[in-house]
């Protein structure tokens, strides 16, 4: 999330103080890493989750920590660069219950946001999705996924350098994967078909590896602070009809 740390406008005035720590998160780990490396090299982590998270959501009001979906819900989990923006665009959908934002598809326990940006912990941010799929299906969530960010652009998006940028499809269900993979393989052949590159999303089943929710003041960022850091990176490419 560089740019976000040097833009020069008016939105930071409406930001709450911001720690050392993330203003520079790789300082105290070195160079942004762009690889993922082995688990055993990854970070300690803490068994507990050292942070109190509210008990709302502030813009939908039901509850923030949803470990388990309510009757007749699904749960599913984007990573699609920066987690702020990408959980403004789906608590704006019609049908989806609750959002929150967090790390997933890491090895490290309970990482911080400073852990996480280190790229010693292997998450990338994410983005968790409880829907009603009678209302929004779970292949309109995957579409609008490719279409707000670039699927195309490995360890990044835009000027946001990192594995913890990476594009990632958590599924929950074997339902879930199957139109995962079938709406990727659509989408890169109509990317492939505009001579564009190829999609490096990450596909995996999201009980390899835990999703853990960030910092409170990431949960609805967008929402307290409305002209905070939002990353507009995307291939510009409606998904085909």
């Amino acid at each position: 999330m560089e740019a976000r740390r040097t833009r020069r406008d008016t939105r930071r005035a409406s930001r709450p103080p911001t720690p050392a720590s993330r203003r520079s998160p790789t300082v105290l780990f070195g160079r942004k890493q762009t690889a993922l490396i082995e688990p055993e090299q990854t970070l300690p982590g803490r068994s507990e989750r050292p942070w109190h998270l509210a008990e709302k959501h502030l813009v939908l009001g039901t509850p923030l920590v949803t470990d388990t979906a309510p009757a007749g819900h699904e749960v599913a989990i984007f990573g699609l660069g920066c987690f702020w923006g990408a959980e403004e665009i789906y608590w704006q959908l019609p049908g989806v219950w609750s959002t929150s934002v967090g790390y997933a598809g890491g090895t490290t326990p309970n990482p911080s946001y400073e852990e996480v940006c280190s790229g010693r912990t292997n998450h990338t941010e994410a983005v968790r999705v409880v829907f009603d799929p009678t209302v929004v299906s779970y292949a309109d969530l995957v579409k609008r996924f490719f279409e707000v960010h670039d699927p195309t652009q490995g360890m990044r998006q835009g000027n946001d350098v990192g594995t913890q940028y990476r594009s990632a499809i958590y599924f929950t269900t074997p339902e879930q994967e199957q139109v995962a993979r079938e709406l990727t393989d659509v989408y890169g052949a109509e990317l492939a078909r505009r001579g564009l590159g190829a999609i490096t999303t990450e596909i995996r089943p999201a009980a390899e590896t835990p999703y853990y929710y960030a910092e409170d003041v990431h949960q609805q960022y967008l929402h307290k602070n409305p002209y905070g850091y939002r990353c507009h990176a995307n291939t510009g490419v409606p998904f085909p009809a």
